[in-house]
């Protein structure tokens, strides 16, 4: 199954502890069918110092958006300005445009 979210769009949460934030997507994992959302899903990870091939890695607690669920997350048409449903029509040259399902408008 594709994935109807794409890197750069905005998306709105609408299940969990971070329900109604909005935010751009920042990665895409389609094979675990998740999504990276600036500002979303913080969590925080106590770091040891490392030595690492580029360089000296700082030790201390560090903050890090987690990947959720696609299911939990919506569009937001950029038209309408509201979270919405993508459906998927084809062009002339049968290329695949993604639009709203609020407004019609063609989101790509």
């Amino acid at each position: 199954m594709t994935m109807r979210i794409k890197k750069e769009d905005i998306v709105e949460v609408i299940a969990g502890n971070d329900r109604g934030a909005r935010g751009r997507v920042l990665r895409v994992i389609p094979r675990e069918n998740r999504v990276v959302v600036e500002s979303v899903n913080i969590r925080k990870k106590h770091q040891r110092p490392m030595q690492a091939g580029r360089g000296q890695v700082q030790a201390g607690i560090i903050q890090f958006e987690a990947p959720i669920h696609a299911s939990n997350v919506m569009l937001v048409c950029p038209q309408c300005d509201k979270r919405t449903r993508v459906g998927i029509r084809r062009d002339e040259e049968g290329k695949r445009i993604r639009v709203c399902k609020e407004c019609g408008e063609d989101i790509d």
